[in-house]
């Protein structure tokens, strides 16, 4: 099928669809040898020949998904112990796809794969300081001095946090519990979990609820969608933020 040659740039991960734009303007991409310059160009994906500044384009077809993990689920492709992974949710998705990022064991919620390996390297890079947000349901009903501690930053055994955002959304008196709703924008091992043990108040239940500004919307557990050209967009401009 033919697409817009700046849509076919974006979606190799080179740049957003307005930069790829930009370089078309700038006679830097070439289709089957010839400099194109017109933005209304459009190409056969995987047959044409569409190089930026000399260098083809990948010719698989990008894809990206998000999924609701469950509990109990690895954020792996595969597992020696022949455990459940992510990818046993994605069995009809041909091309092969990746995690960007973990989420670990017992921890469920959004998670993003795509064979986009230049945006997946981007997104999980520390300087693009990409913003995750969870529900935590700890154990005990934490004070607010406890809260301040992770909000400036806690020091656990691989260095000090980032400061975090964080709020009580709900509290149960009767189960001795509280839920917070936690964002950070780092991705330490086990960081959630290990920040809330650090100040004495362990994790009963811990979920993904955004990632880039990106949510569930409605996505039920063990369910998957695509993405679409607007939320791609979105996560290529945060990766070429600087």
């Amino acid at each position: 099928m033919l697409e817009r040659l700046q849509k076919v740039i974006s979606q190799a991960g080179i740049a957003s669809r307005r930069e790829a734009e930009e370089l078309i303007k700038a006679g830097r991409v070439t289709v089957n040898g010839a400099v194109v310059t017109e933005l209304g160009t459009k190409v056969f994906p995987g047959k044409d020949r569409v190089a930026v500044d000399g260098k083809r384009l990948t010719t698989e077809e990008h894809v990206y998904l998000m999924l609701n993990k469950p509990k109990g689920v690895i954020t792996t492709v595969k597992d020696p112990g022949k455990r459940q992974t992510v990818i046993d949710y994605l069995k009809d998705i041909p091309q092969r796809i990746y995690p960007v990022g973990r989420l670990d064991f017992n921890t469920e919620g959004l998670l993003l794969l795509t064979n986009d390996g230049a945006l997946t390297n981007s997104l999980i890079h520390p300087s693009h300081k990409v913003f995750k947000t969870y529900l935590a349901k700890v154990k005990g009903i934490p004070p607010e001095e406890k809260l301040d501690l992770l909000r400036i930053g806690i020091k656990l055994e691989d260095g000090i946090t980032a400061p975090a955002q964080l709020y009580i959304v709900a509290v149960d008196q009767v189960k001795n519990s509280a839920t917070l709703e936690i964002t950070i924008h780092e991705g330490k091992n086990r960081q959630i979990r290990r920040m809330c043990e650090a100040i004495g108040y362990p994790i009963r239940q811990l979920k993904r609820t955004k990632f880039a500004g990106l949510t569930l919307n409605g996505l039920r557990r063990g369910q998957y969608r695509h993405l679409s050209e607007d939320e791609v967009e979105l996560l290529q401009n945060l990766a070429v933020k600087k």
